[in-house]
């Protein structure tokens, strides 16, 4: 679409997903807040589409400076937040027509090799998107061995968690592991090599420190809630995740809150459901080819959007969002 290759053309990260988006949620207009704001890229496509306003919403402070370009050609029309998308009801008075969030980590940041974000480039092993509280670092200096590989198998999906946690706890009795660079060498020496066309192996294991670091599963979960608290009827909240795990809470936020949860069975009698909060509009949209060509990025993309009912917003059982199930001390 056209707004979508407007907001696009100019910023570093390429929206992903954003013509479906636009295209779900048509015609665009009111107020919405894009609550991973990033480089801009959802934000500016609202816009040009017939968002009278849009709402940032980012907790990296540095995603502002780089938007201090072009932000000011939309006027009054955006307004820039730093918080967390998981608090997103109380940047704005009333109600609003639509929330967008984009759960992964942007272009931007995986480039900058200082933010400890990729296994490709050697920098801090930090991986803190607002710059605060604890590292990456942290985690692997202090966590437990067993901590650590319950972080690597829940919020990883990595099945040598056990080896690698073994590896990262005899590695720093050495010295600290506080480099990129550092970490990768010990992921590598407990996998095999790559065959052609596999990800890299410290895939899992970054992902997983990535989460924790920034408690993503609870910050999904809070911003689900807060999205149903903050949307007005009608108002539409369409969600990215870049993996089974983000993808699957959000797949049964939408089951649980639009009464589509599976019902009982011979030992569990079903219960009464609640009002819908949400209808579903899809069932999980990917990329097409010709997006796959544009941008890579979109390959592991998947999103799902729900319409607001007049229901009143009510409480989400958790136990049934298929969490990670990872408790970790303190």
């Amino acid at each position: 679409m056209a707004a979508a290759a407007r907001a696009s053309s100019h910023a570093p990260h390429i929206p992903v997903l954003i013509g479906p988006i636009l295209e779900a949620c048509a015609p665009i207009s009111g107020r919405w807040l894009d609550g991973t704001f990033g480089a801009g890229g959802y934000a500016r496509a609202l816009l040009d589409a017939g968002a009278e306003l849009v709402v940032g919403v980012d907790r990296d402070p540095t995603v502002f400076d780089l938007a201090s370009n072009w932000s000011d050609d939309y006027g009054e029309r955006l307004v820039l937040v730093e918080g967390e998308f998981s608090d997103l009801d109380q940047y704005v008075e009333g109600g609003l027509d639509g929330v967008v969030l984009d759960l992964g980590v942007s272009s931007m940041q995986l480039d900058q090799a200082e933010r400890g974000f990729s296994f490709m480039s050697d920098g801090p092993l930090d991986m803190r998107m607002s710059q605060s509280g604890t590292s990456a670092a942290d985690i692997v200096a202090d966590a437990d061995e067993g901590q650590l590989a319950d972080i690597l198998y829940h919020y990883g999906e990595e099945r040598a968690s056990r080896r690698i946690a073994r590896a990262i706890v005899a590695a720093r009795t050495s010295a600290p592991i506080v480099t990129t660079a550092a970490l990768v060498k010990i992921v590598e020496a407990c996998l095999p090599r790559p065959k052609p066309g596999q990800s890299h192996p410290a895939t899992r294991t970054f992902q997983a420190l990535r989460i924790a670091v920034n408690d993503e599963f609870g910050q999904l979960v809070a911003g689900l809630e807060a999205a149903e608290r903050a949307l007005s009827p009608n108002g539409w909240l369409a969600v990215v995740s870049f993996h089974s795990l983000e993808d699957r809470v959000v797949k049964r936020f939408f089951q649980e809150r639009s009464g589509k949860a599976s019902g009982g069975n011979r030992y569990q009698p079903q219960v009464l459901a609640d009002a819908p909060r949400f209808k579903a509009r899809n069932k999980g949209l990917t990329a097409d080819s010709e997006e796959l060509k544009r941008n890579p990025r979109s390959r592991s993309a998947t999103l799902r959007v729900g319409q607001r009912t007049e229901a009143p917003a009510g409480m989400v059982n958790r136990q049934k969002l298929g969490l990670p199930k990872l408790v970790l001390d303190g």
